[in-house]
């Protein structure tokens, strides 16, 4: 189904990822979400995080109406189902929209399996290698705090 102009202007993303205690994992989701909004050409997409930290889905659902938004499609930024996926991320957005009387919302399904995660399994995997037979200290996977993992260092 084609979206219009108008319906896309109206349309809200939450992309929402599980939060951490780690803000490097919580800083990864902002860049995920900029990364969306540039490819994807959709106007209003927000983050939260289902738990730990903010921004919850309920900001992020308040941010998306704020600028405009009459219908929020909620994203789960997770590889798998689960409880998360089939319970808590449906509960909270509906403890969202009831605060957004005439806001329409769904949950879209996780990650999940799809042909183009095995093409980016693969690339980060070839990479690697890549970086471990050519002797390279760090590539853009590994930092100083990680370290490469193949290598063991």
């Amino acid at each position: 189904m084609r979206q219009t102009t108008s319906d896309r202007e109206n349309l809200g993303i939450i992309i929402v990822d599980h939060g951490s205690r780690r803000a490097e994992s919580n800083d990864l989701l902002l860049e995920v979400v900029e990364l969306f909004r540039q490819t994807a050409g959709y106007k209003i997409v927000e983050p939260a995080h289902m738990e730990l930290v903010e921004p919850s889905i309920a900001q992020a659902f308040q941010k998306c109406v704020g600028q405009g938004a009459t219908r929020i499609v909620v994203h789960p930024y997770f590889l798998s189902p689960g409880r998360h996926w089939h319970e808590d991320i449906p509960r909270l957005a509906q403890e969202a929209a009831a605060n957004h009387p005439g806001i329409t919302h769904l949950v879209t399904a996780p990650l999940g399996l799809h042909p183009l995660m095995a093409k980016v399994m693969q690339e980060r995997i070839e990479t690697c290698l890549a970086h471990c037979e050519e002797g390279a200290p760090i590539c853009e996977v590994c930092t100083e705090e990680s370290s490469c993992q193949l290598r063991g260092q």
